[in-house]
Order: C-alpha cells, then structure tokens, then sequence
C-alpha cells in the first residue's frame, strides 16, 4: 500500500498524466482523504462542495481553478451554482482515483483558503 501523502508534500507536486498513473486501492483511497479535510469520497470520485457569497466569487473561484487543472493537465467535473460550486476529480484513464486527483485537490483547497 502506497503511504500518504501530506497535503503539503501534494502541493508540492505537479500532476502528470502521462506517468502511467495506476489507481488507487480503497484502502490507499481512505489514507490518502485523511489529508484533505473536506474532501469525500462519492461514486468513484472524491468530491467537495465550496461555498461563496455570491455568483461574482463562485466564478472567480472556477476561473482561477480552470487555470491551475489547464497547468496540470487535470480537469475537474464542475457543478457550478450561484453560491457553490462542487468540485469532482477522478482519472478517467485508469478508471478511479490517482494521485493526481489528490495533487489537484490539494490545489483547489488551497485556492480557497
């Protein structure tokens, strides 16, 4: 089993796509949430849902993490409200969870402070 990464040590990195990324086991899955507060783990995806005051935040929030999944080759599923926006990532190539969903949640989180 793969230890955990630290949310800083997920900071630090960068996703790459192309590395032969290889999901990550359930047990690898729980280990690895428990470094991202408010991040679960729902239909194959780990999910979080960031709240704002307004549709003018929720969409400077979305255009800033549109930036960061462009610079890391690793897109996001949106689910963008007037106050909210629900943030999904998983790895279509290996049909779960990969690091990579991790690093960019790491990076969204800390886009949102």
């Amino acid at each position: 089993m793969k230890p955990a990464l630290t949310r800083q040590q997920l900071l630090s990195r960068k996703s790459n796509p192309a590395a032969g990324a290889r999901a990550y086991t359930d047990s690898e899955i729980d280990v690895q949430l428990s470094e991202l507060a408010g991040w679960t783990l729902r239909d194959g995806a780990i999910e979080r849902t960031y709240a704002f005051r307004d549709y003018h935040d929720t969409v400077a929030f979305v255009n800033a993490l549109a930036w960061i999944a462009h610079r890391e080759d690793h897109h996001p599923d949106l689910g963008v409200h007037y106050d909210r926006c629900v943030v999904r990532w998983s790895t279509h190539d290996v049909g779960g969870l990969s690091e990579n969903d991790f690093i960019c949640a790491a990076k969204a989180s800390a886009l949102a402070g």
